[in-house]
């Protein structure tokens, strides 16, 4: 089965910079593409971006938008996501999921996810 694995997130003081990776593994379809969503507790998870899986047509949430920078490293099957500037509203656990739906931004229409990691921004 399908295994995604997020790394990199922490503890980061408002402004700075985190680049979380998702390292993909056990494929055995070519996905359409790959997502990060983050979630607060006692809120639903909400998309952040989206890289298709073939390359380009990068899709950014809006607050999120000239901040974070969503990248494939076809080399080691991994997602990343650059996140700049942080503020403190980006605190959540972020997860990384695929889908073979073109366009979605739905957490429900992604079928894979992995386990998240926490990220923290303080003021």
């Amino acid at each position: 089965q399908v295994q995604l694995v997020e790394s990199g997130g922490g503890l980061v003081q408002a402004g700075a910079s985190l680049t979380l990776s998702c390292a993909i593994s056990r494929l055995t379809f070519t996905p359409y593409a790959i997502a990060w969503f983050r979630q607060v507790p006692g809120n639903e998870r909400e998309f952040v971006a989206r890289y298709r899986w073939s390359g380009g047509l990068e899709y950014y949430e809006d607050s999120v938008r000239g901040r974070f920078i969503i990248s494939r490293d076809h080399f080691k099957s991994t997602v990343n996501l650059q996140m700049n500037s942080l503020k403190p509203e980006d605190t959540a656990v972020y997860f990384c999921a695929t889908t073979q739906r073109p366009w979605e931004t739905s957490a429900d229409k992604y079928d894979y996810w992995g386990q998240g990691t926490q990220v923290t921004v303080s003021s």
